[in-house]
């Protein structure tokens, strides 16, 4: 692996312009494709196989005048304090705003309040229900102008009108000031940490060619592919965190054998066969992670595991061509000025500079007192991540609403006059459907659907139960059940599975087929299935991902340690969300006006992403741990020796890719705003508690034995030599010209 490598970073040192202009044109190509592709469509949360899903597509079967799934509305109207909603004026009022709306475009209907009862016990509040012919995203800008219009006329005949539902929902758009600010923390970190402005616009520079190339794919396979904005704004995320780090990687290593005297050309061969390894290796482990958001079944999540996954691979060779070739154009001006004058460019050949002169770096001090105290470093750390930890075990499942959004949005404000106006479980009324398919005629399914209607009656908790509405052939009908309690709460949890368990008696005697739908009973089932796919997803990732590792560093303790660690650091995470989404604590830094259970989606999809990184860390550290300690070094001088030269690159990558994350965290999407904090504070608690802390303490305490493995898997196991122990070897007799021949500092071997 380490010598294939080699000999890429110095083919794509040598042709330079080939491999510029081949990136160029591939840029060019996938931003052209993205400009002429249409716009992609925002598609519902789905989940094949659970009982609302199958009732929403038998609904889409039977009742195919009316999309199940399509754009709804609500109109909410409230009278002016002291008055009714009842009033001559007031309805006058309505019925005018309605009447704007009846027939327009895309309308499928809207409901008169007044027919239909649909005004509150005291008299202040009515509502309308709107329903359209599309979804929410394919509405046109002027049937969503009608909505807001009709709206503005009733406000201008002084009644107070918000407007709910999903036919005013935006499509998420980047560009923020948070996305910006945490792009300006990774440039500012790039400069400190690499002491050069080239060096970091390298970093940068190639971080965003990739991205682009991802995002424009994406967009350009958003329509035959179904993929959404978040596919999209994962991409990104991922992408340009990543791209950053590996870039980072492979511009350090550079550094470092440039100043070890190699020519710039063989120390970009160099770089990308030993960084490049772990790059390569460390992006496998993050690919990994990510397609296996398949296995849980969710359309959606598995999409956007591959749009991640897509963008960590174009991350992974965007590092191990274009940034060589870059090497190429700029040379030892990647290099910090003290460097370049110490090597001494200009003489025939380069002095080697040590690369700890004087006092010893933050990194080397930091090993040397963990190596003298493992014990009380190991049990401080995970200590402190265990009481991290401890609010996950409150963590409650759920996906946002119209509940979650902005008291200054017209949606929030709409949900919360229904909940005065007629109860908290109105917001999430729940559809019961009767299939009698199999029945022989039509009073059969009238029978059928009176003692469904009378059983569900009878279940404690619901506030009403609606007259049922056969289809056109009368082989199914619908009824509409609404909570007392509020859609996320737990007691409608709880009725949903009460329903259900006392209507598969009915389904029994008759032989009809009763499910249980609506917005709530879906996310309700997509969180239990989420819960349920768990423990398997965990266990595939995560076993090939240990089986990766044990082949990278040919041992069993080091994989087995490094996935116990990622328990520990997504635990303190999820601690985080619990205490920031459900409990409010430091939501106001955040932008969390309402708190609630956390998405559904969001342990699966944090743990798969968090998993790959957190692999990131332990790679880059532990490679050059294992480079000294195959090159002789003893376990204690292995530990020091990666960290005096990757500790501080460590660090560094993950600041920016904790400031990557962060940056979405200004978005208004639930999604993306839960994942930046979610990814933000696993990066920070693997990088630097655990990866920095704990593994250096437990690697002290095993001694030898961290880097054991059994014969028979040494013979079986592929040794694909990410240490670079056999370009070592082979290099400098085979690929280097005779008179480029310098000393080079044995690896390991320093004494301080």
């Amino acid at each position: 692996m380490a010598t294939f490598l080699y000999r890429i970073g110095r083919w794509a040192f040598r042709r330079r312009r080939l491999v510029g202009g081949l990136w160029l044109g591939v840029l060019v190509l996938a931003v052209a494709a993205a400009a002429m592709a249409p716009a992609g469509e925002e598609e519902d949360l789905s989940m094949p196989g659970t009982e609302s899903q199958k009732a929403f597509d038998l609904l889409d079967e039977r009742f195919p005048q009316s999309n199940s799934q399509g754009a709804e509305a609500r109109l909410v109207f409230q009278a002016p304090d002291g008055q009714r909603v009842t009033a001559r004026e007031h309805k006058a009022a309505v019925e005018d705003a309605l009447g704007l709306l009846d027939g327009g475009d895309q309308v499928a209907s809207t409901t008169d309040p007044y027919e239909t009862g649909a005004v509150s016990e005291d008299g202040t509040i009515a509502y309308s229900t709107v329903t359209y012919t599309e979804g929410a995203v394919d509405l046109t800008e002027s049937t969503k102008s009608a909505l807001e219009h009709a709206a503005s006329q009733a406000r201008d005949a002084g009644l107070t009108v918000e407007i709910g539902g999903s036919a005013l929902d935006a499509e998420e758009e980047l560009g923020g000031t948070t996305e910006i600010i945490g792009v300006a923390v990774a440039a500012i970190v790039l400069v400190l940490a690499l002491g050069s402005l080239v060096a970091a616009g390298l970093s940068l520079l190639t971080a965003f060619v990739g991205v682009a190339i991802a995002f424009g794919l994406v967009s350009a396979l958003a329509v035959p592919l179904g993929l959404t904005s978040t596919v999209a704004i994962l991409a990104l995320m991922l992408g340009l965190a990543v791209g950053i780090d590996y870039a980072l990687f492979i511009t350090s290593r550079f550094r470092d054998e440039c100043a070890q005297g190699s020519e710039p050309e063989e120390a970009a061969g160099r770089a990308v066969g030993t960084a490049g390894s772990a790059v390569v290796f460390a992006g496998a482990t993050v690919f990994i992670a990510l397609v296996g958001l398949g296995v849980v079944g969710i359309p959606e999540l598995t999409k956007m595991g591959m749009g991640g996954a897509g963008a960590v691979a174009l991350a992974v060779l965007v590092a191990l061509t274009l940034v060589p070739a870059l090497f190429g154009f700029f040379g030892r001006r990647i290099l910090s000025r003290a460097v370049r004058k110490a090597t001494r460019p200009g003489s025939e050949r380069p002095h080697p500079v040590p690369t700890e002169a004087g006092r010893p770096g933050l990194g080397t001090r930091w090993a040397r007192f963990v190596l003298r105290r493992p014990v009380p470093v190991l049990m401080i750390a995970g200590l402190g991540l265990g009481a991290v930890a401890l609010p996950a075990l409150s963590l409650e499942l759920g996906l946002p609403g119209d509940e979650s959004k902005s008291v200054e949005t017209t949606q929030r404000r709409a949900y919360d006059l229904l909940s005065e106006g007629f109860g908290p479980g109105f917001n999430g009324p729940l559809t019961v459907v009767v299939d009698t398919a199999a029945s022989s005629g039509s009073g059969d399914t009238r029978a059928t659907t009176d003692l469904v209607a009378k059983t569900v009656r009878g279940v404690d908790g619901l506030a009403s139960v609606g007259d049922p509405v056969l289809s056109q052939a009368e082989d199914t009908a619908v009824l509409t059940a609404v909570p007392q309690t509020a859609p996320n709460s737990g007691e409608t949890k709880d009725l949903v599975h009460a329903i259900r368990g006392a209507v598969s008696g009915v389904e029994a005697d008759t032989g009809a087929a009763v499910l249980v739908t609506g917005t709530t009973a879906m996310n309700i089932d997509i969180s239990e299935a989420m819960s349920d796919a768990l423990i398997p997803y965990l266990t595939v990732v995560i076993g090939l991902a240990v089986l990766l590792l044990m082949v990278v560093f040919r041992s069993v303790l080091v994989p087995v340690k490094a996935a116990l660690g990622f328990l520990l650091s997504v635990g303190a995470a999820f601690g985080v969300l619990v205490a920031v989404f459900q409990w409010g604590w430091a939501a106001d830094l955040v932008g969390i006006e309402q708190t609630g259970p956390v998405m559904s989606l969001m342990p699966v999809l944090i743990i798969g992403i968090v998993f790959g990184l957190a692999m990131d860390y332990e790679v880059f550290l532990l490679t050059r741990m294992r480079e000294a300690y195959v090159h002789g070094a003893s376990p204690g001088e292995a530990i020091v020796n990666g960290f005096r030269h990757s500790g501080r690159v460590v660090a560094a990558a993950a600041i920016i890719m904790v400031s990557v994350f962060a940056g979405f965290i200004g978005m208004s999407n639930p999604t993306i705003q839960t994942m930046g904090v979610g990814l933000a504070s696993a990066v920070a608690f693997d990088a630097f508690v655990v990866r920095m802390a704990i593994v250096p303490a437990v690697l002290a305490l095993l001694g030898h034995r961290a880097w054991w493995l059994p014969r028979i898997l040494s013979r079986v196991l592929p040794n694909v030599d990410i240490e670079g122990e056999k370009l070592s070897r082979r290099v400098p007799a085979s690929a280097m010209e005779p008179d480029a021949v310098v000393p080079r500092l044995p690896v390991g071997r320093h004494r301080h």
